[in-house]
């Protein structure tokens, strides 16, 4: 029971946006559809939503096709980055939008905008302007009107990228929670796999208009399908490894594999996978060092004899105490921040 797309193909002249994608949602269950900008993720959302015309394939909701279903009658609601509130008015009124539609009675009104501005954290806000409100609590009333005809699907397309970085991990962990105590069957498109892991039940990589992995989020973090994939997930270097029994050995360190057969396979090395350690086996030497908030990013050359074509690697160190460019450094590979890939 809940969404399922069939082949589902948009095509713009002999430009392909969305090419041949299988996807399905249960009911109750929160998909994120994760990929980089321009690779037909919101394309995909708006068709399912009835606001694209398919090329080819399918949107159905428990069996029955919605090809003929227009976007009012799909039973959806829609929350996009801007929120697309009326500034015109208040907060209560915004609810209260997608319930007159409904022909919901005035008294019902009243009691669901109450329970929904409870639900998002804004109680007592009905009366205020949207224009007087932060752009989160703008999304917080988005959200709230999405849901105030409780949609049988929520749809919701990079709802949090017009925020700054601190609000959008804020707001992130409070959408998660507010879905699940919504009980919301929802598909959320972001570029931004912190904000997909946070939300998600499951996460659909997509790139170029094709769906590449599909996968709960520590399954597709730890096991990338591809190397497209561990890149766009922040695998900036690749190097070979061997499994056996469960253990991927490289040159650098080893890490747990037990979902791989023995044999060749690679290592993702994430940014802080290899980390300052005094005590470390790795040895080099530090290129050029930049700070962050909370650590030092290292550049540093390894000295590898088993892998020449790894001349340099990204590296952390504490704030307090990082080597500066040109000095020794011993490194440590930390498994956390490791992802395994086929060879």
């Amino acid at each position: 029971m809940g969404l399922n797309v069939d082949g589902l193909t948009v095509n713009y002249g002999a430009a392909t946006a969305v090419d041949r994608v299988d996807l399905s949602i249960v009911e109750g269950e929160v998909l994120a559809l994760l990929g980089p900008s321009g690779c037909g993720k919101s394309t995909l959302l708006r068709a399912i939503a009835g606001l694209e015309q398919p090329t080819a394939g399918t949107v159905s909701w428990d069996g029955d096709d919605l090809a003929p279903i227009p976007v009012h009658r799909r039973g959806f609601g829609l929350v996009f980055q801007d929120g697309q509130l009326f500034p015109h008015r208040d907060v209560a009124g915004n609810i209260a939008f997608g319930l007159r539609m409904h022909g919901v009675p005035r008294a019902e009104q009243r009691v669901r905008i109450d329970e929904l501005l409870e639900l998002v954290g804004l109680s007592g806000y009905g009366p205020r302007r949207v224009t007087e409100l932060s752009g989160g609590e703008q999304q917080r009333v988005a959200l709230a009107r999405a849901l105030a005809p409780r949609p049988r699907l929520l749809l919701l397309d990079e709802p949090l990228s017009a925020l700054d970085r601190a609000l959008r991990e804020q707001l992130a962990m409070d959408l998660a929670t507010l879905l699940r105590k919504a009980g919301a069957t929802a598909l959320v498109v972001t570029h931004d796999h912190d904000e997909a892991f946070t939300l998600a039940d499951r996460v659909a990589v997509m790139s170029a208009g094709r769906i590449r992995q599909f996968g709960t989020p520590e399954s597709v973090w730890r096991a990338p399908a591809d190397t497209e994939v561990a890149r766009f997930l922040g695998c900036g270097t690749l190097i070979p490894a061997l499994v056996r029994d469960g253990v991927a050995e490289s040159a650098v360190g080893s890490v747990a594999a037990q979902d791989f057969p023995d044999g060749p396979a690679r290592l993702g090395l994430r940014a802080a996978a290899l980390r300052a350690d005094a005590d470390g086996p790795l040895r080099g030497l530090v290129v050029r060092r930049v700070h962050r908030t909370d650590h030092i990013r290292l550049v540093v050359r390894l000295d590898l004899a088993d892998l020449p074509e790894i001349s340099e690697v990204e590296a952390v160190g504490p704030v307090l105490g990082a080597p500066p460019a040109g000095d020794p450094v011993r490194l440590r590979l930390d498994p956390e921040a490791v992802a395994v890939l086929p060879a």
